[in-house]
């Protein structure tokens, strides 16, 4: 296993709670967008490896997913002895965000800034992951240094994913937590981007306590670790798999993203104001 460890404000937690250390995987996807297996699916394989304390669901730019986790989950909760967070993926002009403890959309396609501030308006909590990737739509260090510099905290992200199952030779995570130490000092999470079962847990979040409510505590508190357990079992996973995880994701995700625009272009175009 490869820890990174959090953010020098925040080194270790102390004290009474810190007996128990909670793990959590923030970024969790499921059939409802581009991932593998739903979300009854998921809970079962969390439930039966008994390894984390909370999952965060967070389809690509949509909370629907989401939502319909939560009502598998409450509809079945004598099952779980883990708790479930609501969130989103959301793309915005500069990379994609995480926004965590939501229960409502979050528009994609607007500044990291703007759309950092509608997380917080809506009571949520904005972690950036993957950062530096070359991989996949990421926030770069430019445009971080750009906005923890705006005078208005509100804007400024929660959370920084430092641990994720790319972590392995091509995600830039690990290249992150200097400048992170230096000058930004965001929490620093772990996810494992799971779009397969196999992934689930393979990075996570270290935190002092063992529910989602300190766990979200811990991310305010600048608390929290990021742990790379594993990279992505590929070939546990198989490559029939793999190819239909790739189809999924260059349809249902563009669609998600695309559809309500062109919706809304192709209504203006009859006429129709919405």
């Amino acid at each position: 296993m490869v820890r990174m460890t959090a953010s020098a404000a925040s080194h270790g937690p102390q004290g009474p709670s810190a007996s128990r250390y909670g793990r959590a995987d923030l970024q969790v996807h499921t059939s409802y967008g581009d991932g593998m297996a739903d979300a009854l699916a998921v809970f079962e394989r969390v439930e039966a490896t008994a390894f984390l304390d909370v999952i965060a669901i967070t389809d690509h730019d949509d909370i629907r997913g989401a939502l319909e986790a939560r009502e598998t989950y409450e509809r079945t909760r004598e099952r779980w002895n883990f708790e479930l967070v609501t969130g989103i993926e959301v793309t915005t002009f500069h990379g994609h965000l995480l926004a965590l403890w939501v229960d409502a959309p979050i528009r994609s396609f607007r500044p990291l800034e703007e759309t950092v501030a509608a997380i917080h308006a809506a009571g949520g909590v904005a972690v950036v992951p993957h950062p530096f990737s070359m991989l996949t739509r990421s926030i770069g260090q430019r445009t971080l240094d750009r906005v923890m510099r705006i005078e208005d905290t509100a804007t400024h992200p929660d959370g920084l994913e430092v641990a994720n199952t790319l972590s392995k030779g091509w995600h830039a995570g690990m290249k992150a937590i200097i400048p992170n130490r230096e000058r930004w000092h965001l929490a620093e999470t772990g996810g494992s981007d799971a779009h397969f079962l196999e992934s689930l847990g393979r990075a996570y979040t270290r935190y002092p306590g063992t529910d989602a409510a300190t766990l979200r505590q811990a991310i305010e508190a600048r608390r929290t670790e990021g742990v790379l357990a594993g990279s992505t079992p590929y070939r546990a996973i198989g490559l029939k798999t793999l190819a239909l995880q790739q189809v999924r994701g260059l349809s249902v995700t563009p669609r998600k993203v695309l559809g309500p625009p062109v919706g809304a272009f192709l209504r203006r175009g009859r006429g129709h104001p919405r």
